[in-house]
């Protein structure tokens, strides 16, 4: 008898993985999460006006190990001479971050930053949906019946 292969869900991560990748590699980055993970790297301050846009590696002579990269940064104008200020800080992080001396300075291209899009706020719960189900639960604790019911008037609401 045959068995059937169940399909699970996956990670979009998993799927657009090496597709993503590529497109970081483009840009001279050896992984993604320099970006993806920028303001941990970098700190929430420097992050708020500054992001990467890409690595450029110099060409190694044959005799040598690869060079140290450069690291291009979009920042904002008005913020532009405090991260100028900051770029030895911003190079001692982003090279503890990778373990290695993989950048020796940065370069600054003054452009408004890609920021995404806000998300807006939920909708709270129906107040009235919320307490008819609460009132059709068997359940003696008040503050547990009360958060189910907030709980339902959510899902219902989707």
């Amino acid at each position: 008898m045959n068995k059937s292969v169940r399909s699970s869900a996956r990670p979009l991560g998993t799927l657009v993985g090496k597709t993503i990748d590529d497109a970081f590699k483009r840009q001279g980055f050896a992984s993604r999460e320099i970006v993806t993970r920028w303001a941990q790297i970098v700190g929430p301050e420097i992050a708020a006006h500054a992001q990467p846009i890409k690595m450029q590696w110099q060409r190694a002579r044959e005799d040598e190990a690869a060079p140290p990269a450069t690291l291009v940064l979009r920042v904002e104008g008005p913020a532009a001479i405090e991260i100028q200020h900051q770029a030895a800080l911003v190079v001692e992080r982003v090279n503890r971050f990778f373990g290695w001396q993989a950048v020796d300075r940065i370069t600054l291209r003054q452009a408004p930053l890609q920021r995404p899009a806000p998300r807006p706020a939920r909708p709270a719960p129906d107040r009235e949906a919320a307490d008819r189900i609460a009132s059709g639960l068997a359940i003696a604790d008040e503050p547990l019946r009360s958060a189910l019911g907030r709980l339902g008037a959510a899902v219902k609401r989707k």
